[in-house]
């Protein structure tokens, strides 16, 4: 990939082992500091890290009340399960929140836990949810962006008859505040993902890691765009990256990574707790902000 310009940077708080107060106030700070230009919640029921019987915020309620508290930050679910929620019902909520944010969703969706995380069947099994296999969950995502896409910029109703999803009348009103709909972020790393990306995103995210890996995965973007025609340059390459408190500076070489391999998109995950005044500290301490005058 090409060089990227200076990114555009955002932040992630998981709503897990925390409380309301406690992202609100991230996200409240981060408003106000213009190098952060986005900020992210994830979609678990249950915790997928630290203690197993923790609390859990559901995500796009939690996205709602903070769109309502922010003015200036982008704001999404990085990324929401599509294993969830219908997408008629999921393409509702989020319109519902892109009015409440007066036009600033990003709308992040995604397959679903891996089959083979540790701990992702058991907010499955515990809500009562069907878990299907991984070539289920990737045909049921492209479905779920089509039909999402449709009922946020047709002014019909209309039926759709998929192997996954089913509707009869579909309609959806109002729309998005913004037009023709909020950007599409798809995220994922494996292949069959990463050809809904190719088809769906403006956006494509993946979990931080290996560089090397996160590059040759959107060279493989590249290809699958090519095949159907589509312009590589038009998807927007985006990175979640692990902040340390400690280790700055090991953060800062993957910010650096990141930026060098062509991402012009990083969201930071912030580690709770959230120490005072994290939001300036990651302004000045990871992306070289000068101090609010």
């Amino acid at each position: 990939m090409p060089h990227a310009a200076r990114p555009n940077f955002g932040i992630m708080t998981a709503p897990s082992q925390v409380d309301y107060p406690d992202v609100l106030r991230v996200w409240r700070e981060a408003d106000a500091i213009p190098e952060i230009g986005h900020a992210w919640l994830f979609d678990h029921l249950m915790p997928i890290g630290g203690d197993p019987d923790g609390p859990v915020y559901e995500g796009w309620t939690l996205l709602s009340a903070l769109a309502a508290r922010t003015r200036r930050l982008r704001v999404g679910v990085l990324v929401t399960s599509n294993r969830l929620r219908p997408p008629a019902m999921l393409a509702k909520i989020a319109t519902t929140v892109d009015a409440v944010s007066g036009g600033r969703l990003e709308f992040g969706i995604g397959a679903g836990s891996r089959p083979g995380h540790p701990r992702a069947r058991r907010e499955y099994d515990a809500h009562g949810l069907p878990f299907h296999d991984a070539e289920h969950a990737v045909g049921s995502l492209a479905e779920a962006c089509t039909v999402i896409r449709r009922l946020w910029t047709e002014d019909e109703p209309f039926d759709f008859h998929g192997t996954y999803h089913h509707l009869t009348g579909a309609f959806g009103s109002p729309k998005p505040r913004q037009r023709p709909h909020p950007p599409v972020l798809v995220g994922g790393r494996s292949s069959p993902t990463l050809r809904v990306a190719a088809e769906h995103a403006d956006v494509w995210n993946i979990p931080g890691g290996d560089i090397g890996d996160a590059v040759r995965r959107s060279a493989r973007l590249d290809r699958y765009c090519a095949e159907i025609g589509r312009d590589p340059a038009s998807v927007t390459r985006s990175i979640h990256l692990p902040v340390s408190y400690e280790q700055p500076g090991a953060t800062r070489d993957a910010i650096g990574d990141a930026t060098d391999a062509g991402f012009g998109h990083i969201v930071l995950g912030l580690p709770a707790p959230y120490p005072a005044g994290v939001a300036r500290w990651v302004a000045d301490e990871l992306l070289g902000a000068p101090p609010a005058r």
